[in-house]
């Protein structure tokens, strides 16, 4: 082992680190759980399909597959797992579970998440017929009608992007999305998982499931219907630049108004120490000099070891417990 204290700073280092990744996942798992159950909740009893023009008596309410839902499912939580690998900025002081400040900040990733993807079906099911589609957004943003079957795989890939793009969002805590870039395979098993869903709901082949028509968006009648994963993603990318603003205002106000005893920043009598400041630390050498000085220094020592963690991001190879690689 290394001389002085420097040990035990890494070690503080690693177990911060691990509690920002099981963050992450609590607060994705349960933004995307609400966002799942609530549309499909809210989209039966608001948005009846026989309020635009749909006779189907199987298409009563909007409903997906279960194979579209194992597929939501499995390629989700295989992304999800490689959360355990992901970089993270441990907190630059000690951190506690405030499960009321975890749900009120995955309810406001899931609540725009969800009005998203309610105007969406929207939208969709008012270009299905004829007689609406003609004065619907469709038609004014100069999009063609689509088929009935096309609304569930329209759906399906926004969902499923939504998903992918609010763990991007939920990992960064109470920063943008882009304040510290995710791990390769992080990056890699979304990109993976996005590109399986996009082909999926492009070529799904006319059929029926489920006594559900579905369509793939590959079939459409006019060019305009063909592009339409195009405009899925550009909707749902600029849905998740409104979910990550309020993210971060949602951490603001909580830190402002201290609301639920949230604290993002330790105050001293003479200055603030901020987690998002670049590489705040100490070298080494310095640390283990100034922990090893008199007992009236040691007793000032966490202030400056807490500072020593502001910024400073951990990349892992091995998972959560892996080796520390630490910019010095």
């Amino acid at each position: 082992t290394d001389t002085g204290l420097s040990v035990v700073v890494d070690a503080m280092l690693i177990a911060r680190g691990v509690f920002q990744r099981m963050l992450s996942f609590l607060i994705y798992r349960v933004s995307a759980t609400l966002q799942l159950l609530c549309f499909f909740f809210l989209g039966v009893f608001i948005l009846p399909t026989e309020d635009y023009g749909i006779t189907d008596d199987k298409f009563q309410f909007f409903r997906l597959p279960v194979l579209m839902f194992m597929l939501i499912t499995l390629l989700n939580d295989g992304t999800l797992m490689t959360i355990g690998y992901d970089n993270v900025r441990p907190s630059a002081h000690p951190q506690r579970w405030n499960l009321r400040v975890v749900f009120l900040v995955a309810g406001v990733l899931a609540a725009v998440a969800l009005t998203s993807s309610l105007l969406l079906l929207w939208m969709c099911l008012d270009a299905v017929e004829e007689s609406h589609w003609q004065s619907s957004w469709f038609k004014g943003l100069g999009i063609g009608q689509i088929k009935q079957g096309q609304v569930v795989t329209i759906l399906y890939l926004k969902v499923s992007i939504s998903d992918f793009l609010t763990l991007f969002s939920a990992r960064t805590g109470s920063h943008f999305f882009f304040a510290f870039r995710p791990s390769l395979i992080l990056f890699l098993g979304a990109t993976i998982s996005l590109t399986i869903s996009t082909i999926v709901a492009i070529f799904w082949p006319d059929s029926t499931s489920d006594g559900i028509e579905v369509s793939g968006l590959v079939h459409g009648d006019t060019r305009s219907v063909q592009m339409m994963p195009l405009w899925i993603w550009i909707y749902c990318i600029f849905w998740w630049f409104v979910q990550d603003l309020a993210k971060v205002g949602c951490y603001m106000i909580l830190d402002r108004f201290n609301i639920f005893g949230y604290q993002s920043h330790v105050r001293a009598h003479k200055g603030e120490i901020h987690p998002t400041e670049g590489q705040a630390h100490l070298p080494k050498s310095q640390n283990n000099s100034m922990i090893s000085r008199d007992n009236a220094s040691f007793r000032r020592a966490p202030t400056s070891l807490n500072s020593s963690l502001a910024g400073c991001p951990i990349h892992t190879t091995g998972g959560a417990l892996g080796e520390l690689k630490r910019t010095r």
